[in-house]
């Protein structure tokens, strides 16, 4: 009986020391969000998280933070590989408090991390929508940032590893300073796709890429997309530092103080197919910026430009 016992306490002994070690809350590959649910419930299906924060502790990485009907889902700091994914038809978007940023993300170097389906609206409060300081590389699908005091997008790259950013189908719009901005910041490249996108009445620049303290090359490509009723309406601006490159095809730059502008060595903007109509300054080619044309772009109702473009021949 004695040894009985004691097993009996050896096996609690052991079940009790088993569940201490474990995590409070088991992480998954797919989380859930839902405004009918709580950050104490383990982000499954029918027991989902408020916010997408604790989802996304909870999730592991690699793993994806599906929304499961329209609500807000507070600012997210975003440390890992991970999806978020937000359904058509549900309208996942985040509030924050004043100066603060919607998504940050500070993944590890080898870390992919997609967003789809999201609003971010910052009422004139928020300072960024979306802030990239680290990471492989970002996917913004679906998604709308407008009304922020400084930034809809900031992809800075702090890494000398090179990083990718691809933006589709997404919306970045009427904010105070810039609606996407690429800066690099080290000597890792930057190669970065943006195709159907809105970059309009942002108070600075619908695209603006650079200048920053980085030597890495920032490679550009715009293409169906539209930059409207901006001071400029795309900018590659280098401090002899990066070299930037910028091509754009099939992209209206309308009613904007600059359409495009190419300042400073190093700086070079690609046009073909793109229409030029009803800016202040049809293009501004200065301080040693380059803007190239293969020569089938369309130009209207500007007022006047600055330097001259420089013809590129098509392979």
């Amino acid at each position: 009986m004695k040894s009985r016992a004691f097993n009996l306490t050896l096996l609690s002994t052991i079940a009790i020391s088993i569940a201490a070690s474990l995590p409070a809350q088991a992480q998954r590959a797919r989380v859930f969000v839902s405004v009918n649910g709580n950050d104490s419930n383990p982000c499954t299906a029918l027991s989902p998280c408020r916010t997408f924060q604790a989802a996304h502790d909870a999730a592991l990485p690699g793993g994806e933070i599906d929304v499961m009907d329209t609500g807000g889902y507070g600012p997210l700091t975003i440390t890992k590989a991970i999806s978020v994914v937000n359904p058509l038809g549900v309208v996942g978007s985040i509030a924050t408090a004043s100066r603060g940023t919607a998504i940050t993300i500070k993944a590890g170097p080898n870390d992919t991390i997609a967003l789809r389906g999201l609003n971010l609206d910052g009422s004139g409060l928020t300072e960024t929508g979306i802030e990239f300081d680290s990471g492989y590389s970002l996917t913004i699908t679906d998604c709308v940032v407008r009304n922020m005091t400084i930034n809809g997008l900031i992809f800075f790259s702090y890494s000398s590893s090179d990083q990718s950013l691809v933006v589709s189908n997404s919306q970045f719009n009427d904010n105070t300073g810039t609606g996407i901005a690429i800066q690099s910041r080290s000597s890792g490249s930057i190669s970065a796709t943006i195709e159907h996108a809105g970059l309009s009445g942002n108070v600075a620049n619908g695209l603006f890429v650079g200048p920053a303290s980085g030597t890495g090359t920032v490679t550009v490509a715009v293409t169906d997309s539209v930059a409207a009723s901006n001071f400029a309406g795309v900018v590659a601006s280098t401090l002899n530092q990066s070299t930037i490159a910028i091509t754009l095809t099939h992209v209206l730059l309308q009613n904007n103080n600059y359409g495009a502008q190419s300042t400073g060595t190093n700086a070079a903007i690609f046009l073909g197919q793109s229409t030029l109509t009803g800016n202040t300054e049809e293009f501004s080619a200065d301080h040693s910026g380059v803007i190239y044309s293969y020569g089938d772009n369309y130009a209207a109702a500007n007022v006047t430009y600055t330097g001259s473009l420089t013809p590129a021949t098509k392979q």
